[in-house]
């Protein structure tokens, strides 16, 4: 199993990237009113906090060192009320934040899943999906982090520190240059906790993608755990991710307590100096009481910001390290429009240029208002006309220097069903992802209707296209949206489309219905009756052609039966391309093409290939005559 988070050793910025910052500003600028309201607060709530020690400074200096008590509940209340507006203003600022926060939160979830949506199908083929969760949670959830004790209150400290040396300054210079002697020490302990501090957030991120891509592989795959009796092998498994995960936090956690503790020990250091400085100063006269006082808490306050500073760089370096890998997904290229081609070269080999959009199934044909699904209009025979489809020399490859399709061509006329039959991995499917354009030809050309697919938009393109998968795909929510998508034009057409192929005899058996519930993977229904909702939605949406890749392979002989009325009815009218591997469903087919090794070795009627004697004849003797042969049957190598 693969455990390897995106990204992560791409991740080599600097700890704080303007151009990152500048980039994520773009997130922000839409609350700019709510910014605007909490850099308005953020000096007066400093302002409080400057204020209280000065008042103390007064009441200690004007009333309590001088005996006059007159005034002093004057002072109390303005002390209160200082306090009051502090607490009031700080609750706007955290308020916000917080909701600032989580509509950026927000808008960039929907970016990033907007932006996956456009991604190409061998980006997918690559990437763990625990990966990309991970970027669309954790990652994101960090930022919401940053808000609420970040970027903007590390602002309000900023603020804060400035006054406060200015006040002490203005108090007493002298005793305020003792007690600043630490801060060059402070400052350089600091820096160095930054740089190591930097790399360990990154790791951390890594691992956790690690982590939660295991968690969605072995999750998916609990069935296959359990039936083999690997749950200990996979324990073992998830123990070492999760204790590399916790090992990745340890210097995390090392630095952060070291910052803390450092500051702390500073922090008692120099409100040493300033009562053994200050304390002279006083026996000597030229300090006063209430200015000593009033320095030890503004050392305080100092100290305060710089003691929080270790959790507040910890957030920071979290909200950077998320932001490279966020950025680094959407800087990831979507896939293009007609005319556009693109070549990298990876690690692995050759990624096939990306030139699709990510709807992976086909939006319906406009039709009229009608229950019933529009039939196709008329078609001349299926060997007459100009092809709808046509594959001219395709050449591609998934990875350099391993063709899946080497001069392959094809052609198709309108109405005609046309099988694909050969050895597994011989790149019968690869033919129907490059006809969607999910992957992109090398070389060669694909035509429909005489027009290379490559300038059509892919939405036009796939609104001609249906395909039924071998495992069909069924999403959480009632079998009504699982055949329509949440297409309002299809779902006029549910009903209709489900008694079109058979579905609605078990589907109005149900207790609900077309509302009945579908369980994670459709879990409570029977393989036969996931295939037929799938082909219910194939022709709910009504496309041109319909691709059908093993859609029996994975069910039983009396579940073929059912479906096999269901089928016919799918085709009917249809220009169709079949890919199977049970020769008893494909030979009615107008043509059959036997592919092996990415190549096209012979074509023809099921009659005209058991003629020839080829492979394809010793495809059907294997399947139908094993059992007499006795031994399996290795098909010939092409000459």
């Amino acid at each position: 199993m693969y455990h390897g988070g995106i990204y992560a050793e791409e991740i080599t910025g600097k700890a704080y990237d303007s151009r990152i910052l500048s980039r994520f500003a773009r997130y922000v600028k839409p609350y700019r009113v709510a910014i605007t309201v909490v850099a308005v607060i953020l000096p007066l709530v400093a302002a409080c906090r400057l204020a209280q020690p000065w008042i103390i400074k007064m009441a200690i200096d004007t009333h309590i060192t001088t005996g006059r008590l007159a005034g002093l509940e004057n002072i109390a209340v303005l002390f209160l009320g200082i306090l009051l507006s502090e607490a009031l203003l700080t609750y706007l600022e955290i308020f916000l934040l917080q909701s600032v926060g989580q509509r950026v939160m927000s808008d960039m979830r929907q970016e990033l899943y907007r932006h996956i949506m456009r991604l190409p199908a061998s980006w997918f083929d690559r990437t763990p999906t625990g990966s990309v969760v991970t970027r669309l949670t954790s990652d994101v959830e960090v930022l919401g982090e940053m808000f609420a004790s970040g970027i903007i209150t590390i602002v309000g400290d900023i603020l804060l520190l400035i006054g406060i040396v200015s006040v002490m300054l203005w108090m007493n210079p002298k005793l305020s240059l003792v007690t600043f002697s630490i801060l060059p020490l402070l400052f350089y302990i600091a820096w160095a906790f930054r740089r190591r501090m930097r790399q360990s957030f990154r790791e951390v991120r890594a691992r956790l993608g690690r982590l939660n891509a295991f968690l969605a592989e072995s999750i998916g795959g609990m069935t296959i755990i359990q039936v083999f009796n690997r749950q200990r092998d996979e324990e073992r498994r998830f123990t070492e991710l999760n204790a590399s995960y916790r090992d990745a936090n340890m210097p995390v956690i090392f630095w952060d307590a070291s910052l803390y503790a450092v500051v702390e020990a500073l922090s008692s250091v120099a409100v040493a100096l300033i009562i053994w400085y200050g304390g002279g100063e006083i026996l000597r006269g030229a300090l006063t009481f209430g200015i000593l006082v009033a320095f030890i808490q503004y050392i305080e306050k100092f100290f305060g910001p710089i003691r929080d500073l270790s959790a507040k760089y910890s957030v920071m370096q979290g909200a950077m390290a998320a932001l490279e890998r966020i950025f680094a997904l959407l800087d990831t290229q979507p896939e293009l429009e007609p005319g556009g081609s693109r070549d990298r070269e990876t690690g692995t080999g050759k990624q096939k240029t990306e030139t699709v959009e990510a709807a992976a199934l086909p939006s319906p044909v406009p039709s009229p208002s009608s229950p019933v699904p529009r039939p196709p209009s008329p078609v001349p025979g299926p060997r007459s006309g100009v092809p709808i489809i046509e594959l001219r020399d395709i050449t591609f490859a998934y990875r350099e220097g391993e063709n899946a399709l080497e001069n392959f061509s094809l052609s198709v006329r309108r109405g005609e069903r046309v099988a694909l039959v050969g050895e597994s991995g011989g790149g019968k499917t690869t033919i129907t992802r490059l006809l969607t354009r999910l992957y992109e030809i090398d070389g060669g050309q694909i035509l429909l209707e005489g027009r290379d697919v490559r300038q059509l938009p892919t939405s036009e393109l796939r609104r001609r296209i249906g395909i039924v998968l071998q495992d069909p795909c069924l999403f959480s929510g009632s079998i009504e949206f699982n055949i329509c998508l949440g297409d309002e034009t299809a779902r006029a057409r549910v009903r209709a489309a489900a008694a079109t192929v058979g579905a609605d005899q078990f589907i109005q058996r149900l207790p609900s219905g077309y509302q009945e519930q579908v369980r994670e993977r459709g879990s409570n229904f029977s393989t036969g009756e996931k295939q037929l909702i799938s082909f219910a939605r194939a022709v709910a949406f009504d496309p041109e052609i319909l691709v059908l890749d093993e859609a029996t392979a994975s069910i039983d002989s009396a579940s073929e039966q059912m479906i096999q009325a269901g089928i016919a009815a799918l085709m009917r009218g249809r220009t169709s391309l079949i890919i199977a591997h049970r020769l008893s469903t494909i030979q009615d087919a107008d043509r059959i093409v036997v592919v092996q090794l990415g190549r096209k070795i012979e074509e023809g009627t099921h009659q005209e290939l058991m003629r020839l004697k080829g492979v394809y004849f010793h495809l059907h003797q294997l399947q139908f005559e094993r059992s007499r042969e006795g031994n399996p049957y290795t098909a010939p190598p092409v000459a």
